[in-house]
């Protein structure tokens, strides 16, 4: 069975408590749980990590290089900074779909420009804890559009 990586960047493990008004009441466990049962039913594994430091988010897309078919990644303010993670992604050529619970394009103006955008194969954004769900499903259908 094929594997997705489902990366969380920085504030991420605070989900549920932080600011519950823009990025709601579901907890991050709680969310990786549905993308785990919903990476199942479409036939893949999915194994899900979380950090608050560049490096280790970069060492992760490296790693996903051995045994992952894609990432779903939500690098949450690093989207807006990290050359680093942009470089990473696309030199692991791995199908990246990018995930933002909140609409980033509708918020304050240093959020709308994503640096992972350009090397993801799509962008969902704004609706809530479904836009990674949304993001497995956009995933798998081109993961296997490309395998079959």
């Amino acid at each position: 069975m094929s594997r997705i990586l489902l990366l969380n960047g920085p504030n991420l493990n605070l989900l549920g408590t932080r600011q519950p008004e823009i990025y709601g009441a579901d907890t991050l466990p709680q969310i990786e749980a549905r993308c785990a049962e919903r990476a199942a039913g479409l036939g893949f594994d999915l194994t899900a990590r979380q950090s608050n430091h560049e490096g280790a988010l970069v060492d992760a897309i490296h790693d996903a290089r051995s045994d992952c078919a894609g990432i779903v990644l939500n690098a949450g303010a690093y989207t807006h900074t990290s050359i680093a993670l942009r470089d990473a992604i696309a030199s692991v050529a791995l199908p990246t779909v990018e995930v933002h619970l909140s609409n980033i394009h509708a918020r304050e103006r240093f959020r709308h420009r994503s640096h992972i955008a350009p090397v993801a194969i799509g962008q969902i954004s704004g609706f809530g804890p479904l836009g990674y769900l949304l993001a497995l499903d956009a995933l798998a259908a081109h993961i296997e559009g490309a395998t079959g």
